[in-house]
């Protein structure tokens, strides 16, 4: 029988966590016309993920341009997500991506890692659609498997806002092929936050941070045992 050590064990985490995962950037072109709830504000976009240079992907990441561009400060700081859709029906307008048919591999719940962004003064106790903690998506408030985000800081509803520099990543539920496959972003108030965004697709999981923090340990350890022998 074999037996593993406890370093054993942390070489084996970190090489998973920190293994050869590729990331790749993606590019997307606006649809006409705009959705949303009341008022509808949402603007569309969509990126052809057969073209992309990734045979299957595990994950999606969302990464704030913290150009301080969109959002109107505070808790609407930065990129406000409406909502994001993986499916095969190629569209042309927002309504059409609204209306198209989704791929079931999104945990809105356990399946987001959320790393919340800077707010612009004056600053709220959290950015809007955020959980408790203000580090993680409340779905309830946000829901992001909709295009249905009012526009507005008066009634706001149905989106998230990343803040400056917040980064969002969504670990699918099963391994996805892109061919074929197209992603869809909706983008409260349309101001251009997700042009300049920095959107990547991966063929790994996003650790999540205690993960990580269990790495950093399996490295220190790997470390110490090194510098003994």
């Amino acid at each position: 029988m074999k037996r593993f050590t406890s370093t054993c064990i942390a070489a084996g985490l970190l090489a998973g966590v920190l293994g050869t995962a590729q990331a790749v950037p993606v590019t997307f072109i606006e649809l006409t016309g705009a959705v949303g709830g009341v008022p509808a504000g949402t603007g569309v976009f969509k990126a052809d993920l057969s073209v992309a240079g990734l045979g299957n992907m595990a994950s999606i990441t969302i990464r704030d341009s913290n150009s301080g561009v969109g959002g109107a400060g505070g808790q609407f700081s930065g990129f406000d997500l409406d909502g994001i859709k993986l499916s095969t029906t190629d569209c042309a307008t927002a309504a059409c991506a609204d209306a198209a048919v989704g791929l079931s591999v999104f945990d809105f719940l356990a399946g987001t890692i959320f790393a919340p962004g800077a707010q612009r003064a004056p600053a709220d106790p959290k950015l809007f659609g955020t959980g408790p903690g203000g580090n993680t998506v409340d779905d309830a408030v946000a829901r992001l498997a909709l295009f249905d985000g009012n526009a507005s800081t008066i009634t706001p509803d149905g989106f998230i806002s990343l803040g400056d520099g917040g980064v969002l990543s969504f670990n699918l539920t099963s391994l996805v092929s892109t061919a074929g496959l197209f992603l869809y972003i909706g983008e409260v108030g349309n101001n251009g936050e997700v042009a300049s965004s920095d959107i990547t697709i991966s063929d790994n999981r996003v650790p999540v941070p205690s993960t990580l923090a269990l790495a950093g340990l399996a490295l220190v350890l790997l470390q110490r045992k090194r510098a003994a022998t």
